[in-house]
């Protein structure tokens, strides 16, 4: 069973008004504001839907775990997911091979070789293997079955008056649909601390002996970096077996699922012991009918396990009482934006965004390992998660007030140390490199990306002075949060110091070259000094620095000597829209034809996050910021930006004072969410969640605020929204 954090107790010991600065002195007070009635403006927002998303599905989850749902509340007519942290599966090896026999490339590093989990030309088969494997499981279908109906029977063949609206506010989801002339109500919901899906249905059907309900099992394969929207082979059916046990006669049954080597199973509870459950020849589905009963009522709950448990059995009013207790807690406590008094389309169109954003990263992105890019959706790469996107997925749990979900999955970094200290001096780097593209094991996925990119390294210390922020702004004790730190960080500056290479030429640390920058689309052995990562590296070691003297010892002499010596952000002169020159700051060192050339400004506009997702810096220029943000505006291809990008840019504005444009941003047409606040992908299929987080992080910031000289005459107003609209902000910690 999850730990997971469900009254008010540990959010309120966390929650705090943003009334503080970093020193922890209290700026002028605002006038007392009339608390905001949160479940008002929360359930205004309530997704409503009168037919199934072929892309999308109505969701209901606890973060780890999750089971998407069709109209029907189910999954009847499309086979939407249920997936959870736990559920991996391996694929078969290639013939004669062990993941042992995987050896990498040989690149020239700064005159040695060093070796890279890239795939070698020579193990195809088994580099593609590590690629693939393991992959996410989606554990179990269910639905409805219409008995007597051919089974051709569709959506399209149910009548026009169904609907469905999810509650997000207590976390069910109500559906409604009719079949011949007979309505069915359907409650779904997710137990908040179990991997367990609850389901209440009110129909005339039941009675009539016309409605039962199926579960079906898929083959998990690794043929398709992405699946969407639908996960798994449901025609292998060869592949792998199902069993039922205790069934018939008692009101409960259990059926395992074996695919190679991964066994869990599935416990189904139902509150009448009058119903049979059979399996349905040549198939992984089964059918449960009630039966031998007049009522037109009918509960059940299935709980999906990796090993079975003693737990008692729950049933649907237990689960839609915790839900509803959980998520009630959940809105009730830490930060909140309310954006509804201003009667503007732009103001009501983030909020609705805002909301939906944090119902579904609750759902989704709360879980015990990072979360992969499209949550417990769909999968994308696999299903694995990529430790470079976890500081947009997760980090703005904190400046929220809900620093209990982070803390589910930041132990990520001591699981993962053992094998990124071994990676680091595998390639004769002292302390740890953290890997890219990885699954629960910590291994990172081969790829010359996933190798050779380095602005994971500092994430470490973003999370780590923004949780030290947190305290000191809320009067906590920091002494624990030092303790519990410090080895990580001390071991990811001891790489960042031992990664850059002293250039002779013009006495200063080169990042780079072989490497690839936040965009991934430069060459990677002629990419030196990008500015983000460079800026990047400055913020990391300053705050390694500034964490051991805070603690009384003596930073190690390397950390300083390197940062005082990192080359400088590179810049150049550029010709603004009306014909001056103007310095900027470009992607990297000695880039060709950075504003003119149509390939280079394109992609994610990285530059621009070292004056708004970082905090200022004495190596950071303002005067060039500016003009770079500008220059960014004005020639950037927004139409291949995704995700992230537009967050960062609103951030970076923001802090520069224009507002205007960071809402304009936030809004941006190719920056997309769906009815039901999914991000849509481009580049990976729709959701794309590093959109929905960063959207949070930088509402957060506008709504908060951020340490800056000049935040003492906010008098607790929100500075990143234009001045007119009446934005009610509470629980926000400033930003760094």
């Amino acid at each position: 069973m999850r730990r997971l954090c469900t009254l008010t107790t540990l959010w309120l010991s966390l929650c705090h008004l943003a009334s503080t600065n970093a020193a922890g002195t209290s700026p002028k007070s605002p006038p007392r504001q009339i608390p905001i009635d949160r479940s008002q403006v929360v359930s205004r927002f309530n997704p409503v839907r009168n037919a199934s998303s072929t892309s999308t599905p109505m969701q209901v989850g606890n973060g780890n775990f999750a089971f998407g749902a069709d109209i029907t509340g189910l999954q009847t007519f499309l086979p939407y997911n249920t997936l959870s942290s736990w559920g991996w599966h391996n694929s078969s090896l290639p013939a004669n091979s062990s993941p042992s026999d995987f050896t990498g490339l040989d690149w020239w590093t700064h005159g040695r070789l060093v070796n890279y989990d890239m795939p070698n030309p020579a193990e195809s088969e088994i580099s593609q293997w590590l690629i693939a494997n393991p992959h996410r499981i989606n554990l179990v279908r269910i639905g409805f079955v219409f008995l007597g109906r051919d089974a051709n029977f569709t959506e399209e063949d149910l009548p026009e008056d169904r609907s469905q609206v999810l509650d997000i506010y207590h976390g069910v989801l109500r559906s409604s649909f009719t079949v011949d002339g007979h309505t069915s109500t359907v409650w779904t919901c997710v137990d908040p601390l179990s991997d367990t899906v609850a389901v209440r249905v009110k129909s005339n059907l039941l009675s009539l002996g016309q409605l039962g309900l199926f579960f079906d099992y898929p083959y998990a394969t690794d043929k398709n970096k992405f699946e969407a929207p639908f996960v798994g082979d449901w025609d292998a059916v060869d592949n792998h077996t199902t069993v039922l046990r205790f069934a018939n006669g008692e009101n409960q049954a259990q059926i395992r699922h074996t695919l190679d080597n991964t066994t869990y199973l599935s416990s189904v509870q139902w509150n009448r012991s009058a119903a049979s459950i059979t399996k349905v020849d040549d198939s992984h589905r089964y059918i449960l009918r009630p039966t031998g009963n007049s009522s037109r009522e009918f509960e059940l709950t299935a709980s999906v396990s990796p090993n079975a448990t003693s737990q008692s059995p729950l049933f649907f009013d237990t689960v839609v009482a915790r839900s509803q207790q959980w998520w009630q807690s959940y809105w009730e406590t830490g930060a909140f934006v309310d954006l509804t008094g201003t009667d503007n389309t732009t103001a009501i169109e983030i909020q609705r965004r805002v909301i939906l954003s944090q119902y579904l990263l609750a759902v989704n992105e709360a879980g015990k390992d990072p979360p992969q890019e499209s949550g417990l959706v769909n999968n994308g790469w696999h299903g694995k998660f990529h430790m470079e996107m976890y500081l947009w997925h997760s980090s703005h749990w904190t400046p929220w007030g809900k620093l209990p979900l982070l803390e589910r999955s930041i132990g990520v970094y001591e699981r993962f140390l053992p094998s990124s200290l071994q990676r680091a001096a595998d390639q004769g780097y002292a302390g740890t490199r953290w890997g890219k593209m990885s699954d629960p094991s910590g291994r990172s996925a081969p790829g010359e990306i996933n190798a050779l990119l380095i602005w994971q390294q500092p994430h470490v210390f973003y999370f780590a002075e923004a949780e030290y922020h947190f305290a000191r702004s809320t009067g906590q004790e920091t002494r624990d949060i030092f303790t519990k730190w410090d080895h990580i960080p001390t071991e990811s500056a001891d790489f960042m110091a031992s990664y850059d290479f002293w250039n002779s030429s013009t006495g200063v640390y080169d990042l780079g070259p072989p490497m690839y920058p936040v965009s991934e689309n430069t060459p990677p052995n002629s990419t030196c000094n990008p500015t983000f990562e460079l800026a990047y590296w400055h913020f990391g070691l300053d705050t390694a620095i500034a964490w051991k003297t805070r603690l009384g010892q003596p930073p190690p002499s390397s950390w300083k000597h390197v940062k005082d010596r990192l080359a400088p952000l590179p810049t150049m002169l550029a010709k603004n829209s009306s014909g001056d020159e103007v310095l900027t700051y470009t992607l990297y060192e000695g880039i060709p034809d950075m504003w003119t050339d149509p390939d280079t400004v394109t992609d994610h506009p990285a530059l621009t996050g070292i004056y708004g997702l970082l905090p200022p810096s004495s190596v950071v220029n303002e005067t060039i910021v500016a003009a770079t943000a500008a220059e960014v505006g004005r020639v950037w291809n927004f139409t291949d930006c995704w995700g992230w990008d537009f967050p960062m840019l609103a951030m970076n504005v923001a802090r520069l004072g224009d507002v205007e444009d960071a809402v304009r941003y936030l809004v941006h047409a190719n920056f997309e969410f769906d009815d039901v606040g999914m991000p849509v992908g481009s580049k990976a299929p729709t959701p794309y969640f590093p959109g929905s987080a960063a959207l949070l992080l930088a509402v957060g910031m506008m709504a908060g605020g951020w340490d800056a000289a000049g935040n003492a005459s906010w008098q607790g107003m929100a500075p990143g929204f234009p001045s007119p609209w009446k934005v009610k902000a509470e629980g926000f910690q400033r930003m760094l």
